[in-house]
C-alpha cells in the first residue's frame, strides 16, 4: 500500500453528505467488483461517530490509475473533489477497517427463522428471546445491495494501530479484517 487516493464529498444544498456518501460507496463498490477486486482499501481519515465526508483509496500507483481511468464516478463528479495519486507518508501507521454485522432486533431473527422453516412461528419467540437483540453505536454508511435491492446499514470498524502492514485482500467494499490500510 505505498499510494492512496483521496475522494472527498462536497457541501450541497440539496443533497445531504450521507445521501452523497452513500451513492459514492455504492459507486465504488461497484467499481471495485468490476476492476480491482481485493486489491484496493479503503479508510476514512475523518472515522469518529460517522465516517466522514472522505474515503481514501489505498494500493499501488498501478492499480489506483487503473481504477481512476475508469467512469466509475460518472454522475457524481459535481459532488466530490478528488486528489491525485499520492505517496503514502514515511512513518504511517497501519489499521484494519472492517465490516461488522449487528444481528439486530430480536423480532426481524424470528420473521426470517419463520421464513426460512428453521422455526415455526410457535417455536421462534422460545428460541430467539429480545435478548437476542444486538445493536452498536459503530459509524455506518447505508447502502443498497445489488443482489437483493434491500437497503441496509454497512458498520464499519476502526481497528488498533500497528507499527507494520498486515497483507491480505479485501472485500468488495474495500474493507478487511486481516488486511491494513496505512493510518496518517
Amino acid at each position: 500500500m505505498e499510494s492512496y487516493q483521496e475522494i472527498r464529498v462536497l457541501p450541497d444544498p440539496e443533497f445531504g453528505t450521507e445521501l452523497l456518501m452513500a451513492a459514492l460507496f455504492a459507486k465504488l463498490h461497484r467499481a471495485l467488483g468490476q476492476h480491482a477486486a481485493g486489491k484496493i482499501g479503503v479508510s476514512f481519515p475523518h472515522y469518529a461517530k460517522k465516517p466522514g465526508n472522505v474515503i481514501r483509496l489505498h494500493s499501488t500507483t498501478a492499480m489506483l490509475n487503473v481504477l481512476s481511468q475508469t467512469s466509475w464516478l460518472k454522475g457524481l463528479n459535481d459532488h466530490v473533489d478528488i486528489t491525485e495519486i499520492r505517496d503514502v507518508p514515511a512513518g504511517a501507521k497501519h489499521c484494519c477497517f472492517s465490516r461488522v454485522q449487528v444481528k439486530s432486533s430480536a423480532e426481524r431473527l424470528r420473521r426470517r427463522s419463520v421464513k426460512k422453516g428453521w422455526l415455526s412461528e410457535e417455536e421462534a419467540p422460545v428460541h430467539i428471546p429480545e435478548s437476542k437483540s444486538q445493536t452498536t453505536q459503530l459509524p455506518f454508511i447505508q447502502v443498497k445491495s445489488l443482489s437483493t435491492g434491500e437497503s441496509f446499514r454497512l458498520f464499519i470498524r476502526r481497528g488498533v494501530l500497528q507499527p507494520d502492514p498486515v497483507e491480505g485482500a479485501f472485500g468488495a467494499y474495500g474493507l478487511s479484517a486481516v488486511a491494513t490500510v496505512p493510518w496518517f
